[in-house]
């Protein structure tokens, strides 16, 4: 039986990198990049989010803290 010299493993592993980057294009080609109008929107909301949970952290932790004083108040 003729056996079947492998490649070397510099050649080998270049195809693969080759073959990522080309098929890393042809994806990216695939991509519907928002526009600037939606970017600034999308940002827009997320920091109303952030805030939003920010204010309600806010809130609950001030609201704790009296419970928690009221709580040690009353057992002295």
């Amino acid at each position: 039986m003729a056996e079947t010299k492998k490649e070397n493993w510099f050649k080998r592993t270049w195809k693969r990198i080759k073959k990522y980057f080309r098929e890393l294009r042809s994806e990216l080609k695939k991509v519907v990049w928002p526009t600037p109008k939606q970017v600034l929107k999308n940002t827009a909301i997320v920091i109303g989010c952030v805030v939003a949970v920010g204010v309600f952290i806010w809130v609950f932790d001030f609201v704790a803290q009296v419970g928690i004083d009221a709580l040690i108040s009353a057992v002295h």
